[in-house]
């Protein structure tokens, strides 16, 4: 292995590495919890998720996942999906450790025998945690600040190669390859990403990833569970949802900023995905989110 990883600054607070909030999934400490929290809409980009308690569910497309203590979700593309935690507590909260992914690091990593693997392969998978990995994380988190200069990456290159090694990490070894098909869509997702408002032509897509329109579409099908068109129009909505809320956009603005040309047809979309209508989530520089229902 050649590849240097650059040190975090701190095990706990390196922007690599994160535990999960401690705080209950809902309500009052006196109130009896939910069996679930609300399902939240948003983006996962490469990253490893190992949860210490509670559990979670994951859907991208029409597939679920759901994973508990000991168990690591690994995700290898960028991916609108859905989550939610499944079980917590006030007296056991849902706790997780999060590893994001630098795909530039991991291909750096000289891997023996890191040719293409023939198994199937998915963007999301679920496996149990092997004490190796259980152990590296702890380690990591383990560091202290004058420690983690010369120990962390080098333990955090333990960690890619581990996830590499991992039952659950055949499309990370298919990232390794840029001339893979999996490389393909990841380059394919970050053009889509870089200007969501644009005009989304497949076949020059496909073209600039070195694919037939066909290949390309099955391909990126079968790795992010949905279609460029679809993929797209996740990512608008949820650039959307954030301007409304975050960024006080009116509906129109909102619609126009991410490139629906129809707010009728954003409104319509928006309140599918969301479960409310848009206005319902608009919230005024300064002020509170106005009265609605809420998605």
């Amino acid at each position: 292995m050649d590849a240097q990883p650059s040190p975090p600054r701190s095990p706990r607070t390196s922007p690599t590495l994160s535990r999960a909030s401690t705080e209950p999934a809902s309500g009052p400490a006196a109130a009896a919890p939910p069996p679930a929290t609300p399902i939240e809409a948003t983006i996962y980009e490469p990253v490893v998720c190992l949860i210490l308690q509670g559990r979670k569910d994951v859907t991208h497309g029409s597939r679920t996942v759901s994973f508990g203590p000991g168990e690591a979700l690994l995700v290898s593309h960028d991916l609108p999906v859905e989550s939610r935690v499944t079980e917590a507590s006030p007296e056991a909260p849902y706790l997780a450790v999060v590893l994001t992914l630098d795909l530039a690091l991991l291909r750096r990593l000289d891997l023996p025998g890191s040719d293409l693997d023939p198994a199937p392969a998915q963007s999301v998978e679920v496996h149990a945690a092997d004490q190796g990995l259980i152990d590296a994380f702890a380690r990591y988190l383990a560091l202290s600040p004058q420690e983690a200069d010369l120990v962390g990456p080098v333990i955090l290159q333990e960690l890619y190669v581990r996830l590499l090694m991992a039952p659950h990490g055949g499309m990370l070894r298919r990232l390794l390859r840029p001339d893979s098909h999996a490389s393909g869509i990841a380059q394919a997702v970050r053009q889509i990403r870089a200007d969501i408002s644009a005009r989304l032509v497949v076949p020059e897509l496909a073209r600039g990833v070195g694919m037939s329109p066909s290949l390309f579409y099955r391909t990126f099908k079968a790795i992010t569970a949905t279609t460029p068109l679809q993929y797209q129009k996740d990512l608008r909505l949820l650039e959307a949802r954030r301007l409304l809320v975050a960024e006080g956009y009116g509906v129109s603005d909102a619609a126009f900023a991410v490139g629906y040309e129809s707010p009728t047809q954003f409104s319509r979309e928006f309140a599918r995905k969301f479960g409310g209508s848009p206005r319902s989530q608009v919230r005024p520089r300064g002020g509170r989110l106005s009265a609605g229902r809420r998605g």
